[in-house]
């Protein structure tokens, strides 16, 4: 197939374009690299079945050539990104879904909406199933992601139940591995980066808000399942085991052997307390389940950031 996806040098965006292209098909990345990366993807320049534009799919997008997939994975999606970047986060979930959109349409290509487990808020209904509507706050400093995600999921319906558009739509859970910016602000990112270089580990709270960590090949496996079923209401894909903050600072302490002390510093706004996915429909609609363990997914993490920092890797408990 020949597939657009945008986004396709961030962290999900290039593990799925990776697989795209080990299985055969013909790859056409559109990505601005404000928060992606194109050694992300360089790998594949003198691929013939690969091609990469840099554009932004904020503004109008024209594509060459006949498409079977349109993934529209652009948006800044950690929190330091969206909150750095609150204007294009929204546009690119807005403007960006329209424009997308309007590529399947002309190309009479199938539509893939990459949505987020934030569309939940700081959730009251726990675990959450795809049917509990969130408990956002769109005035929030959150709010930005959350709400626009929001808007990219009923755009997308629109389109299904007014032209007839073949949609999917995942809702991403916490997901790691390889490739997640050191920078990138979200928890395992920041305990990895700062348990390896004997910073403290930063907490915000008590550190007893739960999350789900599925590792990157798990969601991708998730995403290529439901691109070939017929189903056009949004999924969950994420790991329905849930761990403390706390509990995952201890982890990568012991992995990393790191003499990191851990630091507690104040709860941001709308941060929230528990997330975890209810993978009910995952699993009957897919037969997915994830397969990674979580030890051996933040070992294969730590040893890429390893390399990445230029740090030794004498002392982690992978070496020993």
């Amino acid at each position: 197939m020949r597939i657009l996806v945008t986004g396709g040098a961030g962290f999900i965006g290039s593990h799925l374009t990776d697989r795209l292209i080990a299985d055969g098909h013909y790859v056409i990345v559109m990505d601005n690299l404000i928060t992606g990366n194109y050694n992300n993807i360089a790998r594949h320049r003198s691929n013939p079945q690969f091609e990469f534009i840099h554009h932004n799919v904020s503004n109008f997008i024209h594509v060459i050539g006949d498409l079977d997939w349109v993934i529209h994975f652009a948006s800044p999606a950690s929190p330091i990104d969206y909150l750095n970047l609150p204007i294009e986060t929204m546009k690119v979930n807005s403007l960006g879904t329209h424009h997308t959109l309007g590529v399947a349409m002309a190309k009479k290509a199938k539509f893939f909406l990459a949505s987020t487990s934030e569309v939940y808020g700081d959730p009251i209904v726990h675990p959450q199933p795809e049917t509990y509507w969130g408990n956002v706050n769109p005035i929030g400093p959150r709010g930005v992601y959350d709400e626009s995600k929001r808007f990219a999921e009923a755009l997308t319906g629109a389109y299904h139940h007014q032209h007839g558009l073949d949609s999917r739509i995942v809702r991403i859970f916490n997901c790691y591995g390889p490739r997640l910016r050191p920078d990138d602000g979200r928890v395992v990112s920041n305990f990895i980066k700062q348990a390896l270089l004997n910073e403290p580990l930063t907490i915000y709270g008590e550190g007893q808000q739960t999350r789900s960590f599925q590792y990157v090949s798990d969601l991708v496996d998730g995403i290529l399942l439901l691109m070939g079923v017929e189903h056009h209401e949004p999924v969950n894909i994420g790991n329905p085991e849930e761990k403390t903050v706390l509990q995952l600072a201890a982890l990568i302490k012991e992995l990393t052997g790191s003499s990191s002390e851990i630091v507690y510093k104040p709860l941001p706004v709308d941060d929230p307390q528990r997330r975890l996915p209810d993978i009910t429909k995952a699993r009957t609609l897919l037969g997915w389940s994830p397969k990674a363990d979580l030890n051996d997914g933040l070992l294969k993490t730590i040893d890429w950031y390893r390399e990445f920092l230029g740090i030794p890797a004498k002392s982690s408990v992978a070496q020993r």
